[in-house]
């Protein structure tokens, strides 16, 4: 068992970098298209997603060390420190039920495309840590593997719905025909939704709006989706206490980041279409016409200007949170760079309205910060069973990501009053 658990680790090591071009590879081959035409459209896939992470990895190792000089400069004081994503990734896959997941997550999915309890063939088999940590979290709870894997099927069952619910969005304000997003981080926040319904309801604040066009055409250059980019980088970097070098530095990068993140998203777009319409070909002279959809990482949804706009004022709002906020003692810091997808549903229910989408944004971030706080013991406990290195300085240790994750919480609760 731990040679096979060894196995799926070092696969999902690879990154979705190799996993994503092998899958659309042998699907292609599946859905009858030509060695070559899958060949290359897995490849290209996987050229689109180096550049997003690529991407992803400049925002990451610029805002970091600017929400550091934040803190450090408000003088905060949090016994709860938010190690990020990738160390509670490998929390999950240390667990003893991670072996499990990634075949129990394939038949699940293909039962429900063959029940027709949803429309996504989800090939992001990366974010199966998402459930895989779910399945720690029950297990931790509860010592039961049967239990284990009954929360994290609740997890991805949750997950594809909600991608099924959300796919119309992602189509049609995204632009992205044939493609759902079912990754844990994101799809935690749908509910949300529901309040931009409400925002857009309320006399006086539904007439607040800034999108990138509205706002580019108002200000011109000043209103360029680079140019924002430049502007909120800046203003982070006064906000850390940067020098000027600094300060035009980050701003260039978050520029640059506006620019180049799109174009990965389009490269992306031109590797998927293929294999989306193989799919849904083969699938409408088996089964009748459907609209299935590819289930991606949500990385492909920040893209959108609005997305990192939204995610950069934010950040520092998210550090000013958890310092006023009674009750919160998680100092925000590795999952400040992913801020982007968990507002990327939000953005999309806001057609690019930024202001509607901070707003809503602040208060879920609120919320995530409690949540954080409150499953913190539980997932110190879980991180000290492995072998991430606790933070100096630090009491305990938590996750934006997964511990301040709605979807999460909820089923950890659940399972709590039964253990």
């Amino acid at each position: 068992m731990q040679a096979f658990v060894d196995f799926i680790q070092g696969f999902l090591d690879l990154g979705a970098t190799v996993i994503l071009p092998v899958v659309i590879f042998l699907l292609g081959l599946f859905f009858g298209q030509k060695p070559g035409k899958a060949f290359r459209s897995g490849l290209t896939i996987g050229v689109a997603f180096v550049g997003i992470f690529l991407v992803i990895d400049l925002l990451t190792t610029n805002l970091g060390p600017a929400a550091k000089g934040m803190v450090e400069r408000l003088g905060v004081e949090l016994n709860v420190i938010d190690i990020g994503w990738p160390a509670t990734s490998s929390i999950a896959w240390a667990s003893e039920v991670a072996a499990f997941i990634i075949p129990l997550g394939l038949i699940v999915n293909v039962i429900m495309l063959l029940t027709k309890t949803t429309k996504v063939m989800n090939v992001d088999i990366w974010n199966y840590w998402h459930y895989t940590f779910m399945a720690a979290v029950v297990y931790a709870v509860s010592g039961s593997v049967v239990q284990a894997l009954i929360g994290a099927v609740v997890f991805q069952i949750v997950c594809l719905k909600v991608a099924d619910w959300t796919a119309p969005m992602v189509r049609d304000f995204y632009e992205m025909p044939g493609v759902s997003v079912a990754t844990g981080s994101t799809i935690s926040y749908a509910p949300f939704m529901y309040l931009v319904k409400l925002l857009q309801k309320i006399p006086g604040i539904n007439k607040l709006h800034a999108d990138p066009e509205t706002i580019q055409k108002r200000f011109g250059v000043f209103g360029d989706s680079m140019v924002i980019g430049l502007i909120l980088g800046a203003v982070i970097g006064l906000l850390a206490g940067y020098g000027v070098g600094d300060v035009i530095n980050i701003g260039i990068t978050m520029a640059a980041i506006m620019v180049l993140m799109p174009r990965m998203v389009k490269i992306l777009m031109e590797g998927l279409t293929p294999i989306s319409e193989s799919a849904r070909e083969w699938l409408n002279k088996r089964f009748g016409k459907t609209d299935i959809t590819i289930g991606l990482d949500a990385a492909v949804l920040l893209g959108h200007p609005s997305v990192i706009s939204t995610a950069l004022i934010l950040t520092p709002i998210t550090v000013v949170l958890a310092v006023i906020l009674p009750g919160n003692a998680v100092l925000p810091f590795g999952d400040l760079a992913t801020i982007p997808f968990v507002v990327a549903f939000i953005v999309g229910a806001a057609r690019g309205n930024i202001v509607h989408s901070v707003i809503v944004g602040t208060i879920m971030i609120a919320l995530s910060l409690y949540m954080a706080t409150d499953i913190a013991p539980l997932f110190t406990d879980m991180a000290m069973s492995t072998d991430i290195n606790i933070p100096e300085n630090s009491a305990m240790v938590s996750s934006i990501d997964q511990g301040g994750n709605l979807v999460n919480w909820v089923i950890w609760r659940f399972f709590e009053l039964f253990n």
